[in-house]
């Protein structure tokens, strides 16, 4: 397994800092964000340190060049929007900029991009699988003639009031996966697996990781804490930030020592990407760059 970053939390750095800096610290590979210019509101969300909207053959010679220069991979080309969102023109935008995103991790030889399935938040999850036919089929289809797979990050997009009911994302539990695996069954068609989202829906995220093994293209490493008190108060059909908070690895309650041991299980060999969303580290840039190499040094007991 190659141990990296996802590169959202960078902001305000260049891709040149953002490898220089994963170099620095032992790193292997980074999840590349690359939202379109005008970003977006959310957090986390709107970074780019990759413009897929212009790049060529020269620019792809020269990214390439600097990572292996320095001994670099880039795991995937990330963007995370609803490709479901129920406003049709917005939604025509996210998914023509997933296109861009397909051209250019070809172009570019890393043959990944992370994001989400999306969902409707008003519709059922049998409406929303209706829906994600429809859209997701023929972007799968031009995945899969230009060889680069898709890797669904399994995170709900139901954290706040704004997303609530539902979520943004219906890629979210096990049970899921399976009508979602039969509706689009491609081999370009898997998952961007992080245990942090199952731990807050009480879901066993050992378990899972047997049964998709194949389907398992990506990895994330994030850590979620959940406070028991603030939970009994709310209850789980509260916002779930009212009651839980994302954390540093090895800061929350996923246990890394069994997730890695299973995933060398299964025999998973690609990406391990931390993605840092601790509050606790957000002062400034050389707090978020702190997160960074505390998670890269506590990763670094399982991920070697």
């Amino acid at each position: 397994m190659k141990l990296g970053l996802v590169s959202a939390i960078c902001d305000g750095m260049t891709f040149e800092e953002v490898v220089d800096f994963a170099s620095e610290i032992g790193l292997e590979c980074l999840e590349v964000a690359c939202w379109p210019k005008g970003g977006a509101q959310r957090r986390y969300a709107g970074v780019s340190h990759i413009d897929v909207e212009n790049i060529n053959e020269e620019k792809a010679k020269y990214i390439k060049n600097y990572c292996l220069k320095r001994n670099v991979e880039i795991s995937s080309l990330a963007y995370y929007p609803n490709p479901l969102e129920p406003n049709l023109e917005k939604r025509e935008i996210y998914i023509r900029h997933l296109y861009k995103l397909i051209d250019a991790s070809a172009m570019l030889g890393i043959n990944m991009v992370t994001t989400f399935a999306g969902r409707d938040q008003r519709k059922t999850v049998s409406e929303n699988l209706k829906l994600l036919k429809e859209v997701w089929s023929p972007i799968v289809k031009y995945a899969e003639e230009k060889g680069v797979k898709i890797a669904i990050e399994n995170c709900p997009m139901l954290f706040t009031e704004d997303e609530w009911p539902g979520g943004q994302n219906i890629m979210t539990t096990p049970s899921i996966w399976r009508k979602v695996f039969e509706i689009i069954d491609s081999p370009n068609f898997g998952l961007n697996y992080d245990p942090s989202h199952f731990i807050w829906q009480q879901i066993d995220y050992i378990k899972p990781l047997y049964e998709f093994k194949n389907k398992i293209f990506h990895v994330h490493c994030k850590d979620i804490k959940v406070y028991a008190e603030k939970l009994s108060d709310v209850g789980v059909m509260a916002p779930p930030l009212e009651y839980m908070s994302p954390k540093l690895p090895g800061y929350g309650d996923v246990n890394w020592g069994k997730y890695i041991s299973a995933l060398t299980d299964i025999g998973y060999d690609g990406y391990v990407c931390i993605e840092i969303e601790d509050k606790a580290f957000e002062k400034n840039l050389n707090d978020v760059k702190k997160a960074i190499s505390l998670g890269t040094k506590y990763l670094r007991n399982f991920v070697i």
